[in-house]
């Protein structure tokens, strides 16, 4: 099964978003945790992303 990367820094896939929501009752952890990263600087899209977004 070919998984779709959503996030290329941290390696998330949909189906990852996917199970997250649906364990945290609507609520995304990981996009959380991105966000949080990208305020101390840990996200790395323009490099990882192939699109550099």
């Amino acid at each position: 099964m070919d998984l779709k990367k959503i996030c290329y820094c941290f390696n998330y896939t949909e189906q990852d978003i996917k199970e997250d929501v649906i364990a945290n009752k609507g609520r995304s952890t990981i996009l959380e945790k991105i966000i949080a990263q990208k305020r101390t600087g840990g996200c790395n899209c323009q490099w990882n992303h192939p699109e550099a977004r």
